[in-house]
């Protein structure tokens, strides 16, 4: 596993807590920044890109 994979995968993790996170205090920001977090870390794995480039991509759209 390189670094941009295990780096998806932290971001996949850090999406899973703040929607859990965000369920707990009804916080719908907290949920949707984690639901964003989670996509771009599956991103990231699945293409090895960084979370920068990514976000690039999806500002252009």
């Amino acid at each position: 596993m390189n670094k941009m994979e295990l780096e998806g995968k932290w971001n996949q993790i850090k999406g899973n807590f703040k929607q859990k996170y965000g369920n707990v205090t009804d916080d719908d920001v907290t949920y949707s920044e984690g639901k964003f977090d989670e996509m771009l870390g599956r991103l990231q794995e699945k293409t090895g890109k960084s979370k920068e480039e990514l976000q690039k991509e999806i500002e252009k759209l």
